[in-house]
């Protein structure tokens, strides 16, 4: 059993890191509706292109990647054959009506109750944008012990900070 990111991001399909393949797990949620999506998506001019294109940094590029790799005959059987002995686990959408929905996250310092990568998840099941260094576009900080230069850069930007506990 592996989780829908783990799955996209284990098929090795170019431009695909465990960042925007958790952006397609978290849009589709389910690996028969990715895999629908993409066989419609072939068609440039169809609504399942559009809404390709329409998640958050995919563009072109990762796009015409992503449909290259599902339109290849032998990745089709490969995808098949693996979907034959793995369950792939469905991602629940993230919630809309948190306190963090819509607002991009910074964790740094150490984190002493979970590990960042949990810490990730929950902020991106909430509908958080996680993002790896602060900057004007930050809008929270999430603060453990030894923050180090972020949480300079945090007070000169102004930016709301929160322990871990917060």
């Amino acid at each position: 059993t592996i989780p829908l990111d783990r799955f996209l991001y284990a098929l090795g399909i170019r431009h695909v890191g465990e960042s925007t393949a958790r952006l397609l797990a978290m849009h589709y949620g389910n690996v028969q509706v990715l895999l629908t999506a993409m066989r419609e998506a072939q068609d440039h001019a169809s609504d399942a292109y559009a809404a390709l294109e329409s998640i958050d940094q995919v563009g072109p590029v990762l796009a015409q990647a992503l449909l290259d790799f599902f339109a290849e005959p032998h990745n089709q059987t490969v995808v098949a054959d693996l979907l034959q002995v793995v369950a792939v686990q469905d991602v629940a959408p993230p919630k809309q009506d948190s306190p963090i929905a819509g607002r991009t996250v910074v964790f740094t310092g150490t984190l002493e109750q979970m590990s960042r990568e949990e810490a990730k998840t929950l902020a991106l099941q909430l509908g958080a944008k996680v993002a790896g260094s602060v900057s004007k576009k930050t809008d929270l900080v999430i603060l453990g012990p030894g923050a180090g230069s972020k949480a300079k850069t945090v007070a000169d930007l102004g930016i709301q900070t929160l322990d871990e506990a917060g």
